[in-house]
């Protein structure tokens, strides 16, 4: 019997030289896979959830050791060399070994190791791990990059945080196998034709989570019940969210929303943005601009609409709060240089959302200054957080250096505020948020694109991410409609760019109108809420009567959609299925729904076909094989396993019907 290999309960054991492995199933179908070389192996969980009860099949061999559950089974040989099987028998994932000490395996003299530790003098270790490349493997999910990219094989991702950049690492692959690089350190995956390395630039220890599965639900429902799924989308987050760049005083905010009721539009959301307060890191009303919450919170909620407010993680050094905070160690600290980190209207630090206490205290404050107003839904602005420079080997938090576990910050921030609501027993938490990482959305984290550009490029960016987003785990998701960073109402290229925005964000999981639009309003005052400037008006009537009449149309037929929408919040939360995703999710026979990459399934029963270039007149769309699909727009009856060609005037978005299901558009 091989003494490199030891069984402990469902845990295999290799232990070599200075390596531990411990291979270990991890749900249904599911393998855990840690390696340290350090004394013990660290005992944190990072996204992943206990799983339930289990057991797997260990067999320890002369040569390998074999570890069987359910639909995937682990081979791992006496010279350490690991690869994954699914019941096929057919290799899902093989690790890259180069090396002339695994001969069995492969003879070479490059010395290139699957599991590379690579010490830090003095300190932790750099990681990398490998694994053969099929070049006909598609790749999706790993959360939101801006770029128009669907397919993510051959692509080079940075493992970071930043304002419009979410790193969400789970890969769903088309050869039947989800891979979940469970490790917050900042670091790059690299996709590559010839290898795929997964990269850590300070860790200590490796950890992943692979799962196996006949078609692509059956891994997105195992990696949710890995890593947790949405709460239930409360009724009023299905319908339309008013916003912009920002409303200045109580009273503005209060009459766009009389405006919409006397409109007779149908809205269930309205938000105040940001710099309502006197200080950031006061967590409380500019009492100048915003004078009783409390009426306000109760006009609104007598029109049927919900009020957000933003919450900034930033604590200015002219705060009311900041020297307690920073008695306690609230705040995040730096390594090097002036403790600074955004310098945006006052110079401010983060609060460290990885301290218990930081997250207590400033749940406490919004409590006690928004929530007791009534106020259900918090914007969690700033979650990466946004340095002012992303030196993320400079910044260090209560559980280590941000380098090494920086990327869960936003998910902290999401639970300060998931599990202070949940403890006044508020059920079907939603609060919207810039950034996310895996498992932020077990505390009802609705992540929007950030701060983007206005423009068809950009749009094209939004549809990729939302895609990929729902499939790394992330089912709520909204964008910025029309894009955040200007767009003018008058110009009429911006016109055309923004009624197409309105009409996919009609198809979104969360519908929502932002923005910083053209011209700028000048600030109110020279102190508090009144320093900041305001964008120009951002309602559905602010771009023209033809615009607005499109904006109509199309408020209702989401109007129309909230029972069919409420049946996909639903699966989201019970089982993690995205809301809107590639055709292949629906259709994972139909071999040329895995190549299409400009329509998607919301739900599973509405394709839709976004217009996403200027000008466009008409467009392609392909109906997927062995249904019928009935164009919504002129009732004409399609059979699928064919592209059609759709005209596509402004006022219209192709929408296509699965089947003889009736759906109210």
């Amino acid at each position: 019997m091989n003494d490199v290999f030891r069984k402990e309960g469902n845990r295999l054991i290799r232990e070599y030289d200075s390596e531990k492995l411990w291979i270990e199933p991890w749900g249904e179908n599911s393998l855990r896979v840690r390696s340290t070389f350090n004394a013990e192996m660290e005992q944190q969980d990072w996204a992943l959830l206990e799983p339930e009860e289990g057991t797997a099949e260990i067999t320890i061999g002369e040569e390998k050791a074999v570890v069987q559950n359910g639909k995937i089974r682990a081979e791992l040989t006496s010279a350490g060399k690991l690869t994954f099987y699914n019941q096929k028998n057919e290799i899902l994932l093989e690790e890259y070994v180069r090396n002339r000490k695994n001969i069995k395996a492969f003879c070479s003299a490059l010395k290139i190791d699957a599991r590379e530790f690579q010490p830090h003098l003095g300190g932790d270790y750099q990681l990398t791990l490998r694994f053969e490349s099929n070049p006909e493997e598609k790749l999706y999910g790993m959360g939101q990059y801006q770029q128009p990219i669907l397919d993510l094989k051959n692509c080079t991702l940075e493992l970071a945080q930043r304002n419009s950049q979410a790193t969400v690492p789970f890969a769903l692959s088309s050869l039947g196998y989800g891979f979940l690089w469970n490790n917050p350190a900042v670091g790059r995956v690299t996709f590559g034709k010839n290898v795929t390395e997964w990269q850590a630039n300070a860790t200590k220890q490796l950890d992943y989570w692979i799962t196996a599965g006949d078609h692509p639900a059956e891994i997105e429902e195992a990696y949710a019940k890995a890593t947790g799924t949405v709460p239930m989308m409360p009724d009023y987050g299905m319908g339309f969210w008013q916003c912009k760049l920002r409303y200045q005083t109580q009273e503005e905010l209060l009459e766009v929303a009389r405006e919409y009721k006397r409109r007779g539009l149908p809205i269930s959301v309205i938000v105040i943005d940001y710099f309502h307060w006197p200080k950031q890191g006061d967590w409380r009303f500019d009492k100048d601009y915003w004078p009783d919450p409390e009426a306000m919170v109760k006009e609104l909620k007598d029109m049927g609409i919900e009020l957000m407010v933003s919450i900034w993680p930033t604590v200015d050094k002219q705060s009311e709060n900041y020297q307690e905070m920073l008695q306690k160690g609230y705040l995040t600290r730096t390594d090097r240089g002036i403790r600074i980190n955004h310098d945006f209207l006052g110079n401010t630090l983060y609060f460290d959302t990885t301290h218990p206490g930081a997250r207590d205290y400033v749940w406490n404050k919004a409590k006690q200054n928004y929530y007791d107003y009534g106020i259900k839904i918090f914007w969690l602005d700033e979650a990466e957080p946004e340095y002012n420079v992303y030196d993320f080997d400079n910044f260090r938090y209560h559980i280590g250096p941000n380098v090494q576990v920086g990327n869960i910050y936003p998910t902290m921030f999401s639970k300060a505020f998931y599990d202070g609501m949940t403890a006044e027993g508020q059920e079907n938490v939603v609060n919207l948020v810039r950034c996310a990482w895996a498992g932020s959305q077990r505390y009802g984290a609705l992540v929007w694109s950030g701060d983007i550009d206005s423009s068809f490029a950009s749009l094209r960016n939004q549809f990729a991410i939302g895609l990929n987003m729902g499939l790394a785990g992330i089912p709520w998701w909204t964008t910025d409609i029309g894009g955040f960073h200007g767009g003018h109402p008058d110009d009429p290229a911006f016109k055309e760019c923004i009624i197409r925005w309105f009409q996919y964000g009609v198809f979104c999981p969360v519908f929502r109108l932002h923005g910083d639009r053209e011209p700028h309003q000048e600030p109110l005052g020279e102190s508090g809420g009144g320093l900041c400037p305001s964008g120009a008006d951002n309602e559905v009537w602010s771009y023209g009567e033809e615009a607005y009449e499109i904006f109509k149309k199309y408020m209702w037929i989401r109007e129309r959609l909230r029972p069919y929408i409420t049946e996909l919040m639903k699966a989201a939360h019970e089982k993690g299925t995205p809301p809107m995703r590639p055709l292949f999710y629906d259709f994972p026979e139909d071999q040329e729904a895995w190549n299409v990459e400009d329509a998607y399934m919301f739900g599973p029963h509405l394709l839709v076909a976004p217009v996403l270039q200027e000008g466009m007149e008409s467009r392609s769309v392909y109906l997927p094989q062995g249904e019928t699909w009935k164009d919504a727009n002129s009732g004409q009856v399609f059979e699928g396993g064919q592209r059609i060609t759709c005209q596509t005037p402004l006022d219209s978005i192709p929408l296509f019907v699965r089947g003889d299901v009736n759906l109210p558009l």
